[in-house]
């Protein structure tokens, strides 16, 4: 059995994890780190919202928004909604259709927006296109399956806010729920085009991917680097537990039962894929955040642990769902299933030239900098 933290329900297998000497997890040490950086702070925290939100308004004055904001139906974005529309803020709600939104996902998105007066933008993704590509990552052995999603909304987000000429981003990602970014080592990021075709290209079956609004990572980190991600809900003492009572009462949101169940494909993906494949319950990381922003205790956590990720015959049912929708038939699925992992290596990737560019690029300002101090 993997040594567990004494802190949280972390445990090795997840390989990027390790004990100290109290047998406390680094992913623990690693969220105290980034809460007393980013986190709320009583106070002061509340003196930067009010000045954020005010040059967020003072840069949409003569525009039609002040920001953009991604809706997925999950608490995260609701409530980020929420928070938004209490401080004044005009935004532009986007979300991408994908072809695996719950219906509960559809309702609380529509509900959400009527209620805050919201416009909405949905984009629904050309599905022949995303099928192939959605179809291409599950024969790829890769961990991370959602990233022909996420790289979709990513793309999408930061293109509405060219078109707008907003400067803004508003961004559900927090530290306390979810401390700093998931540690699980196998996983990589959605932003890198290169790998994401790399991976169609040997896996795909012909179909063209121009249908597919992309980024690169050097249009995401230069070419849109005036466009600024807001983290508010980092502002504010945000609790998911407390957030789901008032997105229920305020809007009769309704909750899906679990970290990104909003989606029936990543529901399947984080719960029984990496699971089965990877040996890595990602209720774990969900959990421990959860600890460790006091919302539940550890035996709390470790008593979830105890039973499946959710209800064994509809994983069962979602399964030959996605096998079907994506055109693979039990037989091949199961041939997948008993290979190795694949690591993120296997497939050409841009991240190294991104480096690269960047010690240049940071070389290069580095002597401008000193020759503009010797002048």
């Amino acid at each position: 059995m993997p040594e567990i933290c004494a802190r949280c329900v972390m445990d090795g297998s997840d390989p990027s994890v390790t004990m100290d000497e109290n047998g406390i997890c680094n992913c623990c040490r690693r969220y105290d780190e980034q809460k007393a950086l980013r986190g709320y702070r009583a106070g002061e925290s509340e003196r930067e919202l009010e000045a954020l939100v005010a040059q967020i308004k003072a840069d949409g004055k003569g525009k039609e928004f002040d920001c953009i904001i991604g809706i997925s139906g999950g608490v995260d974005s609701a409530y980020l909604a929420y928070t938004a529309g209490k401080l004044g803020l005009r935004m532009l709600a986007v979300h991408v259709d994908t072809g695996w939104n719950s219906e509960v996902a559809v309702r609380n998105i529509e509900r959400l927006c009527d209620r805050l007066h919201l416009q909405l933008h949905t984009i629904v993704m050309d599905w022949p296109t995303m099928k192939e590509l959605q179809r291409a990552y599950l024969f790829s052995g890769l961990a991370n399956l959602d990233v022909p999603q996420d790289h979709l909304l990513v793309a999408a987000v930061y293109r509405f806010a060219r078109e707008y000429g907003v400067r803004y981003v508003l961004n559900g990602t927090n530290i306390a729920t979810e401390g700093a970014s998931s540690p699980f080592s196998r996983q990589i990021s959605c932003m890198d085009y290169w790998h994401l075709r790399s991976v169609y290209r040997r896996w795909g079956r012909g179909k063209s991917l121009r249908k597919y609004p992309h980024l690169s990572l050097i249009q995401a980190r230069w070419k849109f680097a005036a466009i600024a991600q807001v983290n508010l809900l980092n502002y504010i003492p945000y609790s998911k537990k407390q957030a789901i009572q008032t997105l229920s009462s305020e809007f009769g949101w309704e909750y899906y039962g679990g970290k990104h169940f909003e989606s029936r494909f990543t529901k399947w993906f984080q719960s029984a894929y990496l699971l089965a494949k990877f040996g890595y319950d990602k209720r774990r990381y969900h959990l421990s955040c959860l600890i460790n922003n006091g919302e539940i205790t550890r035996e709390e956590a470790m008593k979830e642990l105890d039973g499946p990720p959710y209800d064994p015959q509809q994983m069962k049912e979602d399964e030959a769902y996605i096998l079907k929708k994506l055109e693979i038939s039990p037989e091949a699925w199961a041939k997948v299933m008993s290979e190795p992992p694949v690591p993120n290596e296997a497939y050409f990737s841009q991240d190294g030239i991104v480096r690269l560019a960047e010690k240049l690029l940071g070389a290069r300002r580095s002597t401008a900098i000193r020759n503009r101090k010797s002048k």
